[in-house]
């Protein structure tokens, strides 16, 4: 479980943000959280109202996550397809030749404060 080292470091993230531009509270946070980023959602959500209980700044901020296919993409066929279902054989043309396109981002997206 390492969601709670993960909020401890969004939150310092946002602090020193906050702490530039004379933030006194942050009300909401978005993320985007990829399907195969490694951070499972509901850790995460206990841990930031854990957390967020125990530190003034975050006190009432919501945290709202927005989740991203994991998207993979063939270099045989030029096609994408669904990580998840499929895996790394391509099913449109059983090439083993893939990459993942999208789905193991954990970003901040954007912040809303007072």
């Amino acid at each position: 479980m390492h969601e709670l080292g993960v909020t401890f470091h969004i939150m310092d993230s946002l602090e020193k943000v906050a702490a530039e531009d004379n933030v006194e509270e942050i009300t909401k946070v978005t993320l985007e959280l990829g399907e195969v980023s490694t951070v499972l959602e509901d850790y995460l959500t206990n841990c930031w109202k854990w957390a967020a209980a125990k530190r003034p700044l975050f006190k009432n901020a919501e945290l709202i996550v927005e989740k991203l296919p994991a998207i993979t993409y063939c270099q045989a066929c030029q096609k994408t397809y669904p990580t998840v279902e499929f895996g790394k054989i391509c099913p449109h043309c059983q090439s083993p030749e893939t990459y993942l396109l999208q789905g193991n981002e954990f970003n901040i997206k954007e912040i809303e404060v007072r």
